[in-house]
């Protein structure tokens, strides 16, 4: 990367690169990033009208807001920033989305709820903003986002409350992964389905631990990393037509608030902290 980041920043796949956002970086982990850049990853095609191949990186405009903690993820070809703590401290409800067409960000309609800590994932089309913080206590928050009307809508609340968890979706069902409760670090999986707006418990991971993230490629959610109390390189894969998980190859560099990404046929991890703030890009093939 072209910094090193840390405090949760989020990797996001957009027409064969990786688009990294926000986050702290190691000149201050308290002074949250805005800053947007761009992977192409050796092999996938290149930006229109680039001549050749790119293995390189790229900034972008930054965010409106400067903010870590949030979540991040891409509705037909438009990302969206939501939530996290800002420079001033602030927990944020705030919304803005990115046009990689345009390189500009807009404001869109904020959460219901501010918090930081969460994950968010997109099933048809609708994003959902799962768990989270308030500062004070861990949340079980749910609610959606549909960009076509600008509006967000509560959902059913998970069983289990946390922060920090990994959210992906697999399917048309959302996942949240690990986290923490307030008192334990979590291997706990809790299954939505935005259909019946109803939660399932399903097998939970073989290593508790907050602090992961959590991507899903070829159908197989992978729980990468995070805190288990210390530092883990931990790579474990989830199989939701079995409820089973296995254990994986790790990562070669142990580190947790790492974000990830899945271009086919990889996942890559992204940043996080490792003893410092990490610029650390591995990428895992099963």
């Amino acid at each position: 990367m072209l910094r090193d980041r840390a405090w949760k920043l989020h990797v996001v796949a957009y027409m064969g690169a990786a688009l990294t956002l926000a986050g702290c970086d190691n000149r201050s982990v308290t002074s949250p990033s805005a800053t947007a850049s761009e992977s192409r990853i050796a092999g996938d095609p290149a930006p229109s009208g680039a001549r050749g191949r790119c293995d390189c990186w790229s900034s972008k405009a930054p965010m409106l807001t400067a903010r870590y903690g949030l979540g991040v993820a891409a509705i037909d070809g438009v990302l969206y920033a939501v939530g996290g703590v800002s420079n001033t401290d602030d927990l944020l409800a705030t919304v803005e989305a990115y046009d990689p067409a345009t390189d500009t960000w807009t404001t869109k309609a904020s959460m219901p709820t501010a918090r930081l800590g969460l994950g968010v994932a997109v099933v048809k089309g609708i994003l959902y903003a799962v768990g989270g913080s308030d500062r004070l206590l861990p949340l079980a928050t749910v609610e959606a986002y549909d960009p076509a009307t600008d509006t967000w809508t509560a959902k059913m609340s998970m069983p289990t409350a946390r922060m920090n968890l990994g959210v992906t979706a697999a399917g048309k069902i959302v996942y949240g992964v690990g986290g923490y409760d307030g008192f334990d670090f979590l291997a706990t999986v809790e299954a939505y389905d935005p259909g019946t707006d109803t939660w399932i418990t399903r097998a939970p991971m073989p290593t508790a631990r907050w602090l992961l993230t959590a991507g899903t490629l070829r159908g197989i959610i992978y729980a990468v990393g995070g805190q288990a109390p210390s530092l883990i390189a931990t790579v474990e894969a989830y199989d939701p037509t079995t409820d089973t998980w296995a254990t994986k190859a790790p990562m070669p560099t142990a580190r947790l608030y790492l974000a990830s990404g899945a271009i086919s046929p990889n996942l890559y991890a992204v940043g996080g902290i490792k003893g410092e703030t990490a610029a650390t890009v591995e990428a895992y093939r099963p």
